[in-house]
């Protein structure tokens, strides 16, 4: 069993030695490549004993492999050019384009864009934009009318210039003249109706440069600026009217002229009012309890179609108006459900849009339902004559008054017609003396004196008259003195 032993340990201290390829592996720096190992047979045809197996430790570690180097990045390459250049806007001094981005821009990305021109017939273009521009529209200003210029666009980017995209043709400086264009609204392009009084402010705007000329006409005659105010701008007309009559109805036309081109537009304006009251009513036919009407329709309309009609009865006894038939749409109709006995009259208004006319035409004729069977004839009684000479109902009677407090003196009477009343004193009249106040209402008759004095004092008498007589009543008024006691007298 030693012997083994030792051979195994040689054996380990021969591994263990590094042999020269492996040396050569160590010395080499770590940027060169790995080198493969030979392993001599001996080492791996010897047998697996104890002692190599404890000696497996000792065998050499993996080597690590060096990183790579990093690769170098790809050259730029210039973008795409631009697409899609077209002119927005031209006026006397500046010309607007606009175009779309390129359609693959790439890696190296988009930094702006380049606007370049040149005047026709000459070759070097100029650069309009000092620094890159990364808008798609761009206004080159400070141009002189009437030059031809031929403009281009490039992108820029990291890995230089595109190729340029240009306008097809030279663009020519001056104002441009669009066509003008009319944008009127929905609602006037239908009938545009309005009753009369009503005011109208219509405002229509248009599309047109450079200054465009507007005109008005109506029915393809010039306006009346008396009656029609017109404002116009370089964006719209204004048409207003303060007060609306029935003759502002016709065709409008408003034209929009640029130079040579000239767009218009045709505004149909209605004023509408109450029509008029039929025409021609008569009362045709009456039977049983029915009546029969015929009409024509009115000279005035209102400017506008008939819709219907309104037909009212009144019997003669109340005079008062009955809708029968409403927004009736025929010239003649039958009147139902009269009662028997009445007589009726008949009147039809006109209807339009605007409402109901203000009068109606009325029949001339009465209908009359007659009763049928026992025709009753009332008795004849003579008027009774309640013509009456005067009466007193109610005599004076005899009165004593206080000196200073008013006193009044009453009686009543009758008689038809009414009896004309005068009072006396002493069998003279007072008349109009205004220490007397006379009264007469219903009958009932009155004479008022006024802070009587101890002169005051005497006979009235109260006279009715009329013309089938007269009558008479009379009373004694006694004025008293007031007595003071003496011991309130000596006070």
């Amino acid at each position: 069993m030693p012997v083994p032993i030792k051979k195994s340990a040689k054996k380990a201290e021969k591994v263990q030695k590094p042999t020269e390829p492996e040396a050569a592996l160590e010395s080499a720096p770590t940027e060169a490549a790995p080198v493969a190992l030979e392993v001599p047979p001996e080492h791996t045809a010897a047998a697996p004993t104890e002692s190599s197996t404890e000696a497996a430790p000792a065998e050499i570690a993996p080597v690590e492999e060096p990183p790579k180097a990093p690769a170098p990045p790809p050259p730029a390459v210039p973008t795409r050019p631009p697409q899609n250049l077209v002119v927005d806007d031209v006026t006397r001094t500046s010309l607007t384009i606009q175009w779309q981005p390129p359609e693959i821009i790439g890696e190296s990305g988009l930094d702006g864009y380049t606007v370049e021109y040149c005047k026709e017939g000459v070759s070097e273009f100029v650069p309009a934009n000092t620094e890159l521009t990364t808008s798609n529209r761009f206004v080159i200003k400070g141009l002189t009318a009437g030059d031809l210029l031929n403009v281009r666009v490039v992108s820029v980017n990291a890995g230089g210039r595109s190729d340029p995209v240009s306008l097809p043709n030279p663009v020519a400086i001056r104002e441009l003249v669009d066509r003008p264009r009319i944008r009127l609204p929905c609602f006037l392009r239908a009938r545009y109706i309005k009753q009369v009084g009503d005011q109208i402010n219509l405002v229509i705007p248009f599309i047109g440069k450079f200054k465009p000329v507007i005109t008005w006409t109506k029915d393809g005659k010039p306006l009346d600026v008396k009656k029609v105010n017109i404002r116009n701008s370089d964006k719209d007309s204004i048409l207003f009217i303060r007060k609306a009559e029935r003759g502002d109805t016709g065709t409008y036309q408003m034209t929009v002229k640029v130079d040579s081109l000239e767009d218009k537009a045709n505004i149909v304006i209605q004023i509408v009012e109450l029509p008029g009251p039929p025409t021609s009513l008569k009362l045709i036919d009456t039977w049983g309890f029915n009546a029969a009407l015929e009409w024509t329709p009115p000279k005035n309309n209102g400017n506008t179609d008939i819709t219907g009609y309104t037909v009212q009865k009144a019997d003669k006894k109340t005079g008062e108006w009955f809708t029968v038939l409403e927004h009736f749409h025929r010239l003649n109709a039958t009147v139902s459900d009269l009662i028997m006995g009445n007589s009726y009259s008949f009147r039809v208004f006109s209807e339009n849009m605007v409402g109901r006319s203000e009068s109606a035409a009325i029949t001339k004729q009465v209908a009359t339902i007659q009763k049928t069977g026992i025709v009753y004839k009332p008795p004849e009684y003579k008027e009774h004559d309640f013509s009456e000479a005067p009466k007193f109902t109610a005599p004076l009677s005899d009165r004593a008054a206080t000196v200073g407090y008013t006193t009044r003196l009453l009686c009543a009477v009758r008689g038809s017609p009414k009896p004309k009343i005068e009072w006396m004193k002493n069998q003279m009249l007072i008349g109009d003396d205004p220490k007397f106040r006379q009264n007469s209402n219903l009958g009932v008759c009155s004479l008022e004196i006024r802070k009587p004095c101890s002169f005051d004092g005497g006979v009235y008498t109260c006279r009715a008259k009329n013309a089938h007589g007269e009558a008479t009543v009379a009373c004694k008024l006694e004025v008293k003195q007031v007595i003071v006691p003496e011991d309130k007298a000596k006070k």
